[in-house]
């Protein structure tokens, strides 16, 4: 099963929610979310990456929260609907912001440079990271409070707001820490740099 079908296959199953079909039609049909890249130069700055790095922060989730520790200890527990919405798609800020190019790098072989397929990253819509995933997400789906802490606080922290805010959030919202901890284990061990 292509990382696309598998998507979808999450999706549908899990998402049910009013305008689900019209966010999956976005992504599938008004987006390049299936071909983009996770990012332009670490982890999966390839073709398709991104869809490759949701499903992967999807599976990370999952296996965390299924953890004795984190249910028994810590109480947490979501709905399958809850992880699949903010895993899936807690990277849509990303949706047709990267542009193909090349970059040169040096040959370790021959010490010649090379030029080497990239991409670049252009934002037609600088709203933020976590922040922009969430509105995009609201457009189509309404999410909970909890759903959009977690997609908005993803990355761990903060920009140059009060630093004391993304601790806070993590906090009040564990499920925004569970999605840190998937995207975190997802990017830097599963996927690594390209």
């Amino acid at each position: 099963m292509s990382c696309k079908e598998e998507f979808i296959d999450i999706f549908k199953s899990t998402i049910t929610r009013e305008g689900a079909d019209k966010l999956l039609d976005f992504l599938e049909n008004k987006s390049d979310f299936f071909t983009a890249p996770a990012s332009a130069r670490y982890h999966g700055a390839y073709e398709g990456g991104l869809c490759e790095h949701s499903l992967n922060v999807y599976h990370c989730l999952a296996d965390y929260l299924q953890r004795e520790r984190v249910q028994e200890l810590y109480g947490l527990e979501y709905g399958e609907e809850s992880v699949a919405i903010v895993a899936l798609l807690h990277d849509l800020c990303k949706v047709g912001c990267y542009k193909k190019g090349f970059r040169n790098v040096k040959n370790d072989a021959t010490g010649q440079w090379e030029k080497v397929p990239s991409y670049t990253f252009d934002d037609p819509l600088p709203y933020g990271h976590g922040e922009k995933s969430v509105y995009i997400a609201n457009g189509y789906i309404r999410l909970t409070r909890e759903e959009a802490m977690a997609i908005r606080w993803h990355m761990g922290f903060s920009g140059p707001e009060d630093n004391r805010t993304v601790g806070q959030a993590l906090q009040k919202y564990p499920l925004a820490f569970a999605l840190a901890v998937a995207d975190m284990e997802a990017s830097y061990f599963l996927e690594g740099e390209d």
